[in-house]
């Protein structure tokens, strides 16, 4: 008979510690942090809300207005994110954090999930009829198999 000796935590065995849920201000993502927030709760679980700031290549702006513009329309849409965020706060009462992180929404929350150490994903179902066609992000997360990936409608 073979002794089995614990070497350590192992991801998954004692349910999620921390579940990361991708917010971008849609209404999929919104559905899907208020899903995240739920399961972080019945886990006892630290919800992670992560928006990834998308980066302009250099050439598409012609200047620092429009780095300006997309500036503020970043900030305002972690405005609106944050106080998603807290109105899931109130009703759920989660512990949970906030997390911005820049680059395309894949390798952003690719990022995110291991540097928060996430044990499972949660993202809203893609709105942009584009998707369909080349992958959408939740799609790429599944196709990674690192984390358990619940998509949203």
């Amino acid at each position: 008979m073979t002794e089995h000796v614990s070497t350590g935590f192992e991801r998954g065995t004692d349910g999620p510690k921390v579940i990361l849920a991708g917010v971008d201000g849609s209404e999929s993502s919104l559905r899907a942090a208020a899903y995240a927030a739920g399961l972080a709760r019945r886990q006892n679980a630290l919800l992670a809300l992560v928006y990834v700031q998308p980066v302009i290549a250099a050439g598409a702006a012609m200047g620092a207005p429009v780095a300006g513009a997309t500036e503020e329309i970043a900030e305002g849409i972690v405005a609106e994110i944050r106080d998603s965020a807290e109105r899931l706060k109130g009703i759920f009462e989660v512990r949970w954090q906030f997390h911005t992180f820049r680059g395309d929404p894949y390798a952003g929350l690719v990022s995110a999930a291991e540097e928060l150490t996430a044990d499972a994903v949660v993202v809203g179902a893609s709105e942009q009829a584009g998707h369909r066609i080349i992958g959408s992000v939740a799609v790429r997360l599944v196709k990674a198999g690192r984390w358990p990936v619940t998509v949203v409608p």
